[in-house]
């Protein structure tokens, strides 16, 4: 499951996110425990508890002590706040920004994208 570049508790941390992301796992909802994740995945569980604190100190998660992790409530939003704008600056502004260089008409962008890219 965990194959990519980045360390380990990165791809968790990201994992987690997506799930959130996607509605799989639901605020107040518990995520499995650094041991379950240990066990699981077969990795350190200070791996998986790296992944946790980044994402309690992010609010996406919260500790209910001696009972776990739970996702916070509003960390979906959150989060689609967080990837509506690094999608804007990461996608969108150097689209704009390629479009003006070309004298590509802003409408013409926006006609292109309403009828569904190319064809």
């Amino acid at each position: 499951m965990f194959d990519g570049r980045d360390p380990l508790y990165v791809q968790i941390a990201d994992q987690i996110r997506a799930d959130v992301l996607s509605g799989a796992l639901k605020e107040h909802e518990q995520v499995m425990s650094t041991t379950q994740y240990a066990t699981t995945f077969r990795i350190n569980p200070a791996t998986a508890a790296k992944a946790f604190t980044e994402l309690v100190d992010e609010g996406v998660l919260y500790k209910q002590r001696g009972i776990g992790m739970f996702v916070a409530p509003g960390a979906r939003e959150q989060l689609l706040t967080e990837k509506r704008a690094a999608f804007f600056a990461k996608v969108v502004d150097p689209v704009a920004a390629q479009a003006k260089v070309l004298g590509i008409p802003v409408e013409d962008v926006i006609e292109h994208l309403r009828n569904g890219g190319p064809r």
